[in-house]
């Protein structure tokens, strides 16, 4: 009985170890250098308003990155939400597939007219 309620204690505390070394970290700033270890993800979150038209257009190295979910989600503010023009945050969730030096550049356009870049953020990706 003590073997079996050792045992639980034990994975229960590898699974809560292992809990906080799953967390995915956040970026936001242009010109950011992202640390990663491969098979580990990470979020870029951008401001943005699809009601102009405009979205942000990623950019990246597929055999070293993967968009986890095929697209980037958004999320309107909550000051705003119901409010016509309001804005939001774009979400990329990406995951390192394999170690090297990846760039992911993010353009924020109206790809539907062929035109209407606003601006550009890159991020660098060190993948261990």
């Amino acid at each position: 009985m003590k073997k079996a309620l050792l045992l639980v204690v034990v994975a229960v505390l590898t699974l809560g170890l292992l809990g906080g070394c799953l967390e995915v970290k956040t970026y936001g700033n242009e010109g950011r250098t992202i640390d990663i270890g491969v098979g580990q993800e990470f979020i870029i979150e951008l401001d943005s308003n699809p009601t102009t038209g405009y979205s942000w257009q990623a950019s990246y190295d597929t055999t070293r990155l993967e968009l986890v979910g095929g697209e980037p989600t958004y999320k309107a503010d909550e000051t705003g939400e119901g409010i016509v023009g309001a804005g939001g945050t774009e979400f990329f969730r990406f995951k390192a597939l394999k170690s090297g030096e990846a760039q992911i550049t993010l353009t924020y356009a109206q790809p539907w007219a062929g035109g209407g870049v606003g601006e550009t953020q890159v991020f660098t990706v060190n993948i261990d």
